[in-house]
């Protein structure tokens, strides 16, 4: 089973890298896009063959390594 994390920041929480980005656009002549976060994704080949098992490793590997719950929010995206 493969597993997908979605990594972003918070609302609220200031993303320089999104404003950098957004600004690039803008300077391109992109003037359509108001708001860019930036984020990362994680990808895992996980031996379990039980969803819900899975998806409790991976919310545990969430909570202790993969993303820093106090300033981002994550998704967990499960692929049989």
């Amino acid at each position: 089973m493969k597993a997908k994390v979605h990594v972003t920041l918070k609302r609220g929480v200031l993303d320089p890298q999104g404003k950098a980005i957004a600004h690039a656009l803008q300077t391109l002549g992109f003037s359509g896009v108001n708001d860019i976060r930036v984020g990362k994704v994680i990808e895992l080949e996980l031996t379990s063959t039980d969803e819900t098992a899975a998806r409790a490793e991976v919310e545990a590997m969430c909570t202790k390594l993969l993303a820093n719950t106090v300033i981002e929010d994550y998704a967990i995206e499960l692929v049989a």
